[in-house]
């Protein structure tokens, strides 16, 4: 194929736990056939990265190239953009914010009998014995 043909993608590395394989989402939009509204698309490529450079998150230009593999067709040109990115789970913020919210209404609840006000009309045990 010659280099002026090749198709240039821009996009971001989601997956680098493959040995030189990065995969790549590429998003772009595509009008609705119907009420023409721009729709969001990602496509995802799997690329070759030789030396392992790239990182998750990273803004990273893939170039169509012969099949290396079963699922390879693209080839990581170069990094566009250095990102980092959290490295913290959802699942896990959202764990520690159960467990908060589980704990807060037990530590309301476990108010002692003494505590508690009798309301108007309401007679305690206590008064009950001594009439």
């Amino acid at each position: 194929m010659a280099k002026e043909r090749r198709k240039v993608r821009v996009g971001e590395v989601i997956s680098n736990k493959m040995d030189k394989t990065i995969v790549v989402a590429v998003r772009w939009r595509q009008r609705h056939p119907l009420y023409g509204k721009a729709v969001p698309r990602i496509s995802k490529f799997y690329a070759h990265d030789g030396e392992n450079t790239c990182r998750l998150g990273d803004l990273v230009r893939i170039e169509e190239t012969r099949p290396i593999s079963r699922l390879k067709r693209w080839r990581m040109v170069g990094i566009v953009e250095r990102r980092d990115i959290a490295e913290v789970k959802p699942e896990e913020l959202d764990r520690e914010l159960l467990a908060e919210t589980l704990a807060q209404p037990l530590a309301i609840e476990e108010e002692s009998p003494e505590e508690k006000e009798p309301v108007a009309g309401e007679t305690s045990d206590e008064e009950e014995k001594m009439e």
